[in-house]
């Protein structure tokens, strides 16, 4: 059974998550994504991509809850699946035609890194934004470390790794990590009307324009996901990562002690 639906409105295109309430992701899912936008790229009648979810949140990340369960598999093993996960997502950023996220709940570690793929984020007040990845004791992913730096900026971006904070919808849009702030019930349609407006432009000449726009993103990304599955294999061993699950499935400050 399939874990997106896709639907297509004139030039515009929807691709949906539906694992709710919370879009948990693994790299079947993500799979799934990349397989839809690289569909939509080869069908001339689609000039955008809106990228949207079911439930009460956008993406809420990975499940660490079931990730926890696999503590006795190989180191090895580990990092091969994060490396499987990480080129599914890079198939996502090199997708050519332009990308809308509707994030109109929870965009938070993993699940943020997705809807930063979107070129544009359409949000709302209730939108939570968060790269929550240091709380965990773990290393930023899905490359966050390219991504949230050049959409933010270095410093903007360094607070909201080092912190974990969570901001609201209309925050995001101050910093400049979503574009639009609409009512929650308005916000696909709004995200639909803005990839309709993009659609409205010569689709040749916005892809061309993106491709410049975007270049040696892409290549980036990767040599960061390659970091970030370096950092994340050691950091997955400590006692300050099964703490910060711990803490996050118990609703607590975690006890940190740096091993």
């Amino acid at each position: 059974m399939s874990d997106t639906h896709v639907t297509q409105d004139g030039f515009v295109a929807t691709v949906e998550m539906r694992r709710p309430p919370h879009n948990f992701f693994d790299s079947d899912l993500i799979a799934e994504i990349g397989e839809a936008f690289e569909r939509l790229d080869n069908d001339p009648s689609c000039r955008a991509i809106v990228l949207a979810a079911e439930g009460r949140s956008f993406c809420a990340g990975a499940d660490f809850s079931k990730r926890m369960a696999t503590g006795t598999v190989s180191e090895g093993s580990r990092s091969d699946a994060g490396r499987h996960l990480y080129k599914e997502a890079i198939r996502l950023f090199r997708t050519r035609k332009p990308i809308v996220a509707a994030v109109h709940g929870a965009a938070v570690g993993g699940g943020l890194g997705l809807a930063l793929v979107a070129d544009f984020r359409v949000t709302c007040q209730e939108a939570r934004f968060s790269a929550n990845f240091n709380r965990l004791g773990f290393h930023p992913g899905f490359g966050l470390t390219a991504t949230l730096p050049r959409l933010v900026g270095v410093q903007q971006a360094a607070l909201l790794f080092y912190s974990g904070r969570r901001i609201s919808g209309d925050e995001a849009v101050r910093i400049g990590l979503a574009d639009l702030l609409v009512p929650l019930d308005e916000v696909r349609g709004a995200a639909q009307a803005l990839a309709l407006e993009i659609a409205q432009s010569a689709p040749l000449a916005v892809m061309s324009t993106r491709e410049t726009v975007r270049r040696g993103l892409c290549d980036a990304i990767e040599a960061a996901t390659e970091r970030e599955l370096v950092e994340q294999d050691w950091l997955r061993r400590t006692d300050d990562f099964k703490e910060g699950v711990r803490a996050m499935a118990d609703r607590r400050l975690p006890n940190f002690q740096g091993h």
